[in-house]
């Protein structure tokens, strides 16, 4: 069985974060693991509080993982703060971590800001270069590359612009682009699009740990990171698919649609 670790914030409610790739990874048929890096209080309809992990306490559950089951693949998450970036990276360096999914998490769903300012540099010079792809949406791919994107040309543009600070691929999410829905790859200066049908549901709360796991996942199996992000793509539409409806704001994704 392909082990895939997840690490990443919890989220109470279920749909996002800790919670929604430990689904993701199951309906895989993979072995979820989760090293927790953030308590936080949410639900569909916000953000109401975060509890950050002592970075040292991240060390020590990275440390209980890897020198016992060895992760296939690794999904990287919220990581509020760079102490703890700074822990996860030192980890997956001193362990050789392979297959590693960095989705810079900065903003939930519902618009609420999940990074601090201090981690952002640490972030981008530390944590994405480990990356051997990253999956920012256009809001985070704008904070990356510090301009507005309001089309394909103009994540092609981000794309090369947050490629210059590391040697992995960039998959920049076009789902905020009113018109499309079509993400970009951006890899050794390589572009692919990839479109997908849009369907029409406002409940996409966890949509971005879903599809970061999703191609962790095809990546544990193997895949090439062109399959992986087609396979990934064709699961997360299935559980938007299903109109999942919970909850009384941005409701979750039925990641268990398969079942």
């Amino acid at each position: 069985m392909k082990k895939v670790l997840t690490i990443a914030g919890s989220d109470p409610s279920g749909g996002a974060g800790i919670q929604a790739d430990i689904k993701t990874i199951t309906v895989h048929k993979m072995y979820a693991m989760s090293a927790i890096t953030a308590l936080t209080a949410q639900n569909t309809t916000g953000v109401y509080g975060i509890m950050e992990a002592m970075p040292e306490f991240v060390g020590q559950q990275l440390d209980c993982i890897f020198t016992d089951i060895f992760p296939d693949a690794v999904k990287i998450g919220m990581v509020s703060n760079s102490s703890i970036i700074r822990v996860i990276v030192e980890k997956l360096k001193q362990y050789g971590a392979q297959n590693i999914v960095v989705d810079p998490v900065m903003i939930s769903t519902s618009g609420c800001k999940l990074i601090s300012d201090e981690a952002m540099k640490a972030l981008v010079t530390e944590l994405l270069p480990m990356g051997t792809i990253i999956t920012p949406n256009i809001p985070e791919a704008e904070v990356l590359c510090g301009f507005a994107i309001k089309d394909q040309e103009g994540m092609i543009r981000a794309a090369r612009k947050i490629a210059e600070h590391f040697d992995g691929a960039v998959l920049v999410k076009g789902g905020h682009l009113v018109n499309d829905a079509i993400d970009l790859l951006y890899e050794n200066d390589n572009v692919h699009w990839y479109k997908s049908e849009r369907i029409n549901n406002p409940n996409t709360h966890g949509t971005g740990c879903t599809l970061s796991s999703a191609i962790a996942c095809n990546l544990a199996a193997g895949h090439t990171l062109d399959e992986s992000i087609r396979n990934a793509k064709e699961y997360l539409t299935g559980t938007l698919a299903a109109m999942l409806d919970l909850g009384q704001g941005v409701g979750p994704l039925d990641h268990m649609y398969r079942l």
